[in-house]
């Protein structure tokens, strides 16, 4: 395992503002989880504290003839730094870069892998869907991430994934599935055959409370159809990988279920949007990390949503 990549903060202050501009050093780790499969976890930080484009979970597999990288991380420099953990791993090229949806933190650090023989591949409606959040997520990253997000462009993919999609690294083939609308409209799964291993971007999360864009009922859907079968290791969009299925897939289950119920319920009681953000799903507050942010948002998008059921 590589030595675990440090944060520092320099304090600048402007005015009675003081902000914390970060210091990255060298060092990123890469953890082996299966053959040929590693993970570098991201910290679990909430994108408006604390962000630093190095939240989610980022993959790499590495073939008898080239790797894939399954999510690239917030920036080109968060890119930069996995793509150099990759070298001290392996000298293969590497052919592939996976988005498995569009949200930036997964995706801004495909600017790193632009001089390598690669293709950038994702669901069919990502390209498009980056493209049009060009300017917002752009800002965001200026707004976030200083010069980092300035000197971070948008790469959207030039390979499409219309359904399924198979990648031979030689001697390992993946196997990557377009998703129906659920974490969001551009979700899609990638298997990693030799290993059974299942990497699911943020359709599923570990230890941090899961997050939903698209539609609740949908990822309700996905997720039980995932179960369905049956997998060596499951690597989450953000948390730790998981042999145990039952309980990855599980503990997610119950907590969109009971949301779902809750806000269900509240509406047809005529309980208000912001009363619902601060009791549905109350039982599930200590089980999840940054619940209190998270929660709340997923209230704001499901419960007008639901209204119209």
């Amino acid at each position: 395992m590589l030595s675990k990549i440090t944060r520092l903060c320099v304090a600048v202050t402007f005015g009675f503002v003081t902000f914390c501009t970060p210091v990255w050093a060298d060092s990123f780790e890469l953890k082996k989880v299966a053959e040929g499969v590693y993970v570098h976890h991201g910290q679990h930080q909430d994108i408006d504290e604390g962000y630093q484009g190095d939240i989610c979970n980022l993959g790499v597999v590495i073939g008898r003839d080239a790797i894939a990288v399954i999510d690239s991380g917030g920036s080109k420099h968060t890119g930069e730094q996995l793509l150099q953990a990759i070298r001290r791993i392996s000298k293969l090229p590497i052919r592939y870069v996976i988005n498995t949806h569009v949200h930036p933190d997964h995706t801004y650090g495909n600017a790193a892998f632009q001089g390598e023989p690669v293709h950038f591949v994702g669901h069919e409606k990502l390209a498009n869907t980056m493209l049009l959040r060009k300017e917002q997520y752009e800002k965001l990253n200026a707004s976030l991430l200083g010069d980092a997000g300035k000197a971070s462009p948008t790469i959207p993919p030039d390979t499409a994934v219309h359904q399924q999609l198979s990648l031979d690294l030689g001697d390992r083939v993946l196997q990557l599935q377009a998703q129906t609308v659920a974490h969001t409209h551009t979700d899609l799964t990638v298997l990693d055959s030799k290993t059974n291993t299942l990497f699911t971007g943020d359709l599923v999360f570990a230890q941090r409370t899961p997050v939903v864009e698209g539609d609740i009922k949908g990822l309700i859907a996905v997720l039980e159809k995932i179960s369905q079968s049956r997998y060596a290791l499951i690597v989450p969009g953000h948390g730790q990988e998981s042999a145990d299925q039952k309980t990855i897939i599980g503990d997610e289950l119950r907590y969109l279920n009971l949301l779902l119920a809750d806000v269900r319920s509240n509406i047809k009681k005529g309980i208000s949007m912001e009363q619902t953000m601060d009791t549905a799903a109350e039982s599930e507050r200590k089980k999840w990390l940054l619940f209190e942010i998270a929660n709340r948002r997923n209230v704001n998008l499901i419960y007008p949503q639901l209204e119209w059921e």
